[in-house]
């Protein structure tokens, strides 16, 4: 696999459009504003930025009036990543097929894609891995026999399950390096008022202010 170039850090790319609240429905009265359809996604990771998604706590309530919930790990049953997402938050590094290809997916399918922590945006934890394919020697299988075989208890061998396992890729990558990506969200996890101070004003139509520890800090 080549990766992506990754995207211009300095570029600004258009922010989705906040609903016209003034618009009129046969009455002078203004409709109400449709709400955006939003997604959360889960890669290579520990689940730690969708528990710091969770502790958004009562502004869950708030949420759930501006927007509609069309795609989670942790608040949805749907197994398929939908068609016209406005704002997908995606947590995790790319280490193998299935990440890929949900990755190549809610690309095509997103307006405004989020890498949402460290693992999205550096491969951080995930990525130590490619410590074992140095000098782009050893790949995936290097990363297999040391933890199944030179590390195994007894009997060690090397999982193959085609089609139930998704196959490791060689290496592991940050979301910018397959995907072009519209925002970063540092953090490990990034805190509930950072992910509050990322989503709030992009419901509105703005682009959040990122500058200072507060939003930018790693870890």
């Amino acid at each position: 696999m080549t990766p992506a170039p990754a995207p211009d850090a300095t570029a600004t790319p258009d922010v989705i459009a906040a609903p016209d609240a003034t618009a009129v429905t046969g009455s002078t009265a203004p409709a109400a504003a449709p709400r955006l359809r939003l997604a959360t996604a889960w890669l290579a990771g520990c689940s730690g930025c969708h528990m710091s998604f969770l502790d958004l706590d009562e502004l869950l309530f708030v949420l759930a009036d501006r927007v509609e919930l069309v795609y989670s790990p942790v608040a949805s049953d749907i197994k398929t990543y939908p068609e016209a997402v406005d704002i997908c938050l995606v947590e995790g590094a790319v280490a193998n097929t299935a990440n890929l290809e949900l990755a190549l997916q809610l690309r095509a399918r997103t307006a405004f894609v989020i890498s949402f922590g460290d693992c999205a945006v550096t491969a951080n934890v995930p990525g130590l891995r490619n410590l074992l394919n140095r000098d782009g020697r050893g790949g995936a299988a290097a990363v297999l026999q040391r933890s199944y075989v030179e590390l195994a208890d007894s009997s060690g061998r090397h999982p193959h399950a085609p089609g139930l396992v998704p196959e490791l890729l060689d290496q592991v990558w940050p979301l910018h390096a397959v995907i072009p990506v519209d925002l970063y969200l540092p953090g490990c996890p990034p805190s509930a008022e950072r992910i509050a101070a990322t989503l709030l004003p992009l419901l509105d139509g703005q682009r959040p202010i990122q500058a200072g520890d507060a939003m930018l800090r790693f870890g």
